[in-house]
């Protein structure tokens, strides 16, 4: 028999009853519960956390879902008795109503007693996609109590719950003894049963249908099978949102603030904002505390973070303990806001009381922390920007006076395709700065330009790019003999400029086979000219530090910012190649330059720009799937191939196994004072190896290669260790613990050096974390 219609007495409402069991505990050594903790008995359908088929009509068809006041069923036969007034409906039963489904062997209704029992393989699916395991449950035809045995809760959110009892009250709440949580897979990738690597046991579980709430009484932690940590006034929620609770707390040991024990509070306010309360303790400093405040609004998001106590430091000048203890503290804030399609507000703030609060709390190791603000409008043929920046140094023994403020930064730029009927993109560009420094130079500038590019493909098909660009400068500055670098001060007071460059760049691919794979060869060659520039009579604030590279070498001006810009007429050269093989893929850059012109400018010894034939230049990248990532940059000397840059970024290995190094070493020969870039040479390692399945133990390391003949200011012998950094983890799908090692070589006022040591735990779906 396909199915009938049972309506009368049996309400949708009442179907609640079915779903009602939410997350239970089993006891220790509980054979049976742990058996439903690790899989359903043989023969019922896997856990899937997807919603129910639609229901069907009597007629065993799909249809449209059944009214909250029917129950619509299928099954394959259909019996009744008559001397029991019972009906039966056996094998591959299905009850729905709206969009919650009920499968089970058999259902029997008493209609004298209004009895209800579903008994063999019980399965419930409500609206949420939690999907209710069970062996027996009864139901009254009013569906308003109900009982249930061995049953086994899988939650869409990824959490289980086991009981070994459940009985739901006439207020909708289900009371489940015996209980038994996890949010690990109980199966591994083979399909195979395992052991949950933690879960939640309680005495008596409550749950609250309304709210999709579980309380849990009694509760214990345990993991590996051993109970580690009572959990009294344990709370989750049933569709995997945050609830108001106590975060595990985090240990540390450090040289600065000897053991330190943090805890923190969550309180969720609303689904759309939190505030998470924190205390640090200290064996060798006072207390600290801290607070995150997050909200999202309808047009965006921001958060607030906040770090503050009252103790003593170590001065940045003299290096010599402060007795006096002072507020210390800490703050950061930053939000985007998207008020329509066009423009949005970004910004950031961060601001610490003094240099050495972030080391010594080991909160962030910046040497400088920036604020901006920027508001935006972008459509599909123009960009404005609006912006402001603020700096704050860490550096010991750099003075706050010399850094710059920049507010306003204003950039506006507006494309158009073909305004003049001669092909190719035009583009118009205002920009504006204006920088202040409290015992400073102060500058302003605004320019106005237009830069036009055209670019056409030939019949023997090279790749043909005619670009055209024509900017006025204005710029006004006072107090230059305060910036200690000459070059960088331009002349005080008003000073205007005119530029104008014209470049034509060819390039010619070839394509053909090889190695068994593809390979392109790029020859390119860019011819550039610009009439004499008036550079060094305006301040330099964004175009310092230039060094001939890859990424510039074909670059309309090689200066990273607007302040100089390269004048003379210069040729470069160079190629590109590429090689494509199954699993392979290799880059290779080179590339040089020739000016025409005598005098270098602007350029200086050790740029690789400062005669007439620049150094050589190139980069090379290899990839092998994605085991193997290498990349190369290098500069040598054009008379004896003296390599004046050698830069090397490699990956080896998979996700959970891997080796990185990191090598870059500057050789310029720029004297100190005459530009900021420093010749330095820098280490950096780090690895990380699996074993035991879940297991791994990981390490890097920051190495300063930097002797006295590179920089005469260091004391450095070549290899100093700048920090280390040793552990052990084990992560699997649901638990992650582990132990950090860290030595930091280098003072900073009262971040000292020394030994810290970690340790930190992390539980899915428990927001331990």
């Amino acid at each position: 028999m396909t199915g009938a219609a049972w309506k009368a007495g049996v309400a949708g409402a009442a179907l609640m009853a079915v779903l009602v069991p939410a997350q239970a505990a089993a006891q220790d050594g509980d054979a049976a519960i742990d058996a439903d903790l690790e899989q359903p008995e043989e023969g019922r359908e896997p856990p899937e956390l997807t919603t129910p088929l639609p229901p069907l009509d009597p007629s065993g068809t799909p249809d449209a879902p059944a009214s909250e006041d029917e129950i619509a069923f299928e099954a394959d036969t259909l019996s009744y008795d008559s001397n029991g007034d019972t009906v039966t409906a056996t094998g591959n039963v299905v009850l729905r109503s709206a969009d919650r489904s009920v499968r089970a062997d058999q259902v029997t209704w008493n209609s004298a007693t209004g009895q209800i029992v579903g008994t063999g393989n019980v399965r419930f699916v409500d609206e949420e996609g939690n999907q209710l395991y069970t062996s027996r449950i009864e139901l009254t035809d009013e569906f308003e109590a109900g009982a249930m045995e061995d049953l086994l809760l899988a939650l869409r959110e990824g959490g289980r719950l086991a009981a070994r009892e459940g009985q739901r009250g006439e207020d909708g709440t289900v009371t489940l003894s015996s209980a038994a949580y996890t949010a690990c897979a109980v199966t591994d990738a083979e399909g195979c049963p395992k052991n949950p690597s933690w879960r939640i046991t309680a005495d008596r579980v409550v749950y609250d249908p309304d709210e999709n709430r579980i309380r849990f009484s009694g509760a214990f932690l345990e993991i590996f099978g051993a109970r580690i940590l009572p959990l009294p006034g344990l709370a989750v929620r049933t569709d995997g949102k945050a609830v108001s609770g106590f975060l595990v707390p985090d240990l540390r040991f450090s040289e600065s603030n000897g053991v330190e024990i943090s805890g923190s509070y969550l309180w969720r306010i609303a689904d759309n904002k939190d505030l998470t309360l924190g205390a640090h303790v200290f064996t060798e400093a006072p207390p600290m505390v801290s607070a995150q405040w997050r909200h999202l609004t309808g047009k965006g998001a921001y958060q607030i973070t906040g770090y503050a106590t009252h103790s003593s430091r170590i001065s940045d000048i003299t290096g010599d303990p402060i007795t006096e203890k002072d507020p210390r503290g800490y703050l950061f804030a930053n939000g985007k806001f998207q008020f329509d399609p066009h423009w949005s507000l970004t910004g950031s703030i961060r601001l610490a009381s003094d240099r050495t609060f972030l080391r010594r709390y080991d909160i962030s190791r910046d040497d400088r922390l920036r604020s901006t603000v920027n508001l935006e409008r972008i459509d599909d043929d123009s960009y404005l920007s609006i912006a402001g920046w603020a700096t704050q140094t860490l550096r010991l023994g750099e003075e706050q006076g010399q850094v710059p403020v920049a507010l306003p930064v204003i950039d506006y730029r507006h494309r158009f395709a073909d305004p003049l009927g001669l092909g190719g993109k035009l583009e118009l560009q205002f920009n504006s700065l204006a920088i202040m420094r409290d015992e400073g130079q102060d500058t302003q500038r605004a320019f106005a330009g237009a830069r036009w590019d055209l670019k056409r493909i030939t019949s023997l098909g090279q790749v043909v790019t005619l670009t055209g660009l024509v900017r006025g400068d204005v710029y006004h500055s006072d107090e230059n003999g305060l910036t200690e670098t000459a070059v960088y001060r331009g002349n005080p007071g008003w000073e205007t400029r005119g530029i104008a460059v014209a470049a034509i760049d060819v390039e010619w691919p070839f394509v053909g086979e090889a190695f068994g794979g593809t390979q392109v060869f790029t020859p390119r060659v860019q011819f550039a000219a610009s009439p004499p520039i008036r550079n060094l009579a305006v301040p330099n604030e964004d175009a310092r530090a230039i060094d001939l590279e890859d990424s510039n070498l074909f670059a309309l001006n090689r200066f990273p910012g607007y302040d100089r810009v390269e004048d003379g007429a210069r040729v470069t050269y160079g190629f590109d190649w590429e090689l494509q093989v199954p699993d392979w893929r290799i880059n290779t850059t080179v590339g040089q330059s020739y000016r025409f012109d005598k005098d270098p400018g602007v350029f200086l010894n050790g740029t690789g720009l400062s005669e007439r034939v620049s150094d050589f230049v190139g980069r090379t990248e290899v990839r092998y799937r994605d085991f193997i990532k290498f990349t190369h940059r290098f500069r040598l000397d054009k008379d004896n191939l003296a390599v004046r840059r050698n830069e090397l970024d490699a990956t080896v290995g998979s996700r959970r196994t891997y080796a990185e190094i990191g090598y870059l070493r500057l050789d310029r020969d720029i004297a100190e004072g005459i530009e900021d870039l420093q010749d330095r040479e820098e280490l950096r390692l780090a690895t990380r190896v699996a074993f035991a399945r879940y297991w791994s133990v990981f390490g890097s390391g920051v190495f300063n290669l930097t002797d006295r003949e590179e920089d005469p200011t260091l004391t450095s012998d070549g290899f100093d260790p700048v920090r280390t950094r040793l552990g052990v983890a084990y992560q699997d799908d649901c638990l992650e613990f582990g132990v950090t090692w860290r030595r930091d070589y280098t003072d900073a006022g009262d971040a000292q050096r020394g030994d810290t040591f970690q340790l930190y735990f992390a539980l899915r779906n428990l927001g331990f974390r």
